[in-house]
């Protein structure tokens, strides 16, 4: 029985052995065979405002050892100190991490979103290259990069990891891309069902991304990426040859019944029924010669708060698409410490001054929407308009008044 037992037992260690090899070889190989390939996998659009964009990342798969991983540059650590901050401020810190790939698809089957993969037409020298890079770049002391929405994301380090270790082999043409549009545009095209994230997005961003966007510049969204390498090429030794081998759609998505009627409030209709409140009590304290005090203190306030967090976008982080932003015309930041003046019945002489630069700055912001200088969101300009006749018949009191 005793040697039976040790038998067993030592069996039982030479396989505790080998798979833990298995595991580990799985996770560390250095060296990639003759089989190995390298995909790009691009995945579609999710529920949640950070996936309504889709997602890029790489795929490395050698046959012959059952190696199969996930490169994701999407990915950062919600336990990192200061996160919140950090991400107010625009510091954002995104890291390359490394899944295998049963487990990404996993995630993604969990969440209903297609995954289409690009097979890249590499030789295997290629190949080796390019996962020697990402491996280095995995590394802790490496992982860690500064996101940016627009020019340093998970769809933009597809081309420039490829770039950086295949110099001078690689051509993107983007002759497939013949709109014009500029980046609010292209955010446009994947907010249109999510409107409260489209109408905050249109407040919170500033005029830097209503110029039109460059070819290269459609790449921080993971559908052009995409596009961009079904059009590149490679270069061998006698010829340039397309980029991808083949393309495969590796998940579907399962269609969902959406229902055609939701009873959830849009920024338009609710806009809309503050622009009539603000109308109605207008024309009823012109009716009565009264000015309802409240309705202005909160007019005010509202728009001086809007304007305080509009600037300090702007000037108090280091978001990039924040800048210039427009919006504070309308939404002007020294409302907020003039509305506590407007609790007062009678009101001092030099507010009838406050109140035309007012009615002027709302004029100029209607004059830049025209212009396009930087486009505003749509359920604003009945608000918009609503406040330039507040703001009229306040000063029209004071010419009663005098």
């Amino acid at each position: 029985m005793l040697i039976i037992s040790d038998k067993t037992m030592f069996k039982k260690i030479i396989l505790t052995q080998i798979l833990v090899f298995t595991f580990f070889f799985g996770f560390t190989q250095s060296i990639l065979t003759n089989k190995a390939t390298l995909s790009v996998l691009t995945c579609g659009p999710g529920d949640q405002l950070y996936s309504t964009f889709g997602h890029s990342a790489f795929r490395i798969h050698d046959a012959s050892t059952g190696f199969d991983k996930i490169y994701n540059y999407g990915t950062f650590d919600f336990n990192a100190p200061n996160f919140y901050l950090n991400f107010a401020k625009g510091k954002l810190t995104y890291q390359l991490s490394t899944t295998r790939f049963q487990y990404f698809l996993a995630e993604y089957r969990y969440e209903n979103r297609w995954v289409k993969e690009q097979l890249l037409n590499l030789n295997p020298e290629e190949v080796q290259r390019v996962f020697d890079y990402l491996e280095n770049n995995a590394k802790p002391e490496n992982k860690n990069y500064q996101y940016d929405f627009f020019f340093d994301n998970c769809s933009t380090k597809i081309e420039t990891v490829l770039v950086a270790a295949l110099p001078d082999k690689i051509e993107f043409s983007n002759t497939h891309i013949t709109t014009h549009k500029t980046h609010r545009d292209l955010i446009a095209d994947y907010t249109k069902n999510q409107k409260w994230a489209k109408f905050g997005i249109d407040l919170a961003l500033g005029s830097v991304i209503d110029r039109e966007a460059t070819k290269d510049e459609y790449k921080f969204i993971p559908d052009y990426i995409f596009k961009a390498f079904e059009n590149a090429t490679i270069k061998t030794a006698s010829l340039k040859i397309p980029l991808v081998k083949k393309e495969y759609t590796i998940l579907d998505a399962r269609p969902i019944h959406v229902a055609s009627l939701s009873l959830s409030p849009t920024p338009f209709f609710t806009l809309l029924f503050l622009s009539l409140v603000i109308l109605f009590i207008t024309y009823k304290n012109f009716k009565s010669n009264k000015r309802t005090k409240f309705l202005d203190f909160l007019i005010l306030l509202a728009t001086g708060i809007i304007g305080i967090v509009v600037l300090l976008l702007w000037f108090a982080t280091s978001h990039t698409a924040t800048y210039k932003n427009l919006n504070f015309l309308w939404a002007f930041a020294p409302n907020f410490i003039i509305s506590f003046y407007l609790l007062k019945s009678k009101l001092a002489n030099w507010l009838k001054t406050y109140f035309i630069v007012l009615v002027l700055l709302l004029v100029t912001t209607f004059v830049v929407w025209i212009a396009k200088v930087q486009i505003f969101n749509g359920a604003l300009l009945i608000f918009m308009v609503s406040l330039l006749i507040r703001y009229l018949y306040i000063i029209s009191t004071f010419q009663k008044k005098q």
